[in-house]
């Protein structure tokens, strides 16, 4: 486990590696754990974490897609999906798309999320993309002004059609 940032805490250090399967449970509890994700996410009383596991090979067979974990002492309390997606647009510009950022609640407002996004950025920028782009919920007004302290626009209307 390649350790690709650490970030201090005043209680220690959390490390951003990229997620092990061994994460799976972790990042599941953390997605569920979030106010919209409580009534989407968490383990399958049928089946278990198997959905989360087949999602997890696919994302690490795959270059273009980045599961990261932020780790203090052995225990996963952040996590973030960085994708890098090619097309025409924009001079046949990449890319990078941010999904499920997730702090454990605990940590909560110590940086650890701020964190996160400035590696993305920069990865992005290391890469070569053109742009990084996220979805948030209408809901999440909190989290609308902590990206728009990144530079982050809402520049566009998104849609969803949930199948």
């Amino acid at each position: 486990m390649q350790s690709l940032a650490t970030f201090p805490l005043s209680s220690g250090t959390v490390t951003l590696r990229e997620a092990v399967v061994d994460d799976v449970p972790s990042v599941v509890e953390l997605l569920a754990a979030d106010q919209l994700g409580s009534a989407r996410d968490g383990a399958d009383p049928v089946e278990g974490f198997a959905p989360y596991l087949r999602a997890f090979e696919a994302l690490d067979a795959d270059p273009a897609h980045l599961l990261l974990v932020g780790d203090a002492d052995g225990r996963v309390v952040a996590t973030m999906q960085l994708s890098f997606i090619p097309g025409l647009a924009r001079r046949g510009a990449l890319r990078a798309q941010i999904e499920a950022v997730r702090v454990h609640a605990v940590l909560r407002g110590s940086g650890i999320g701020g964190a996160l996004i400035a590696w993305a950025i920069d990865e992005a920028r290391r890469r070569g993309c053109a742009l990084v782009q996220l979805t948030s919920d209408k809901q999440r007004a909190d989290a609308h002004r902590f990206y728009s302290g990144f530079g982050f626009t809402a520049s566009h209307e998104g849609f969803k059609l949930v199948l």
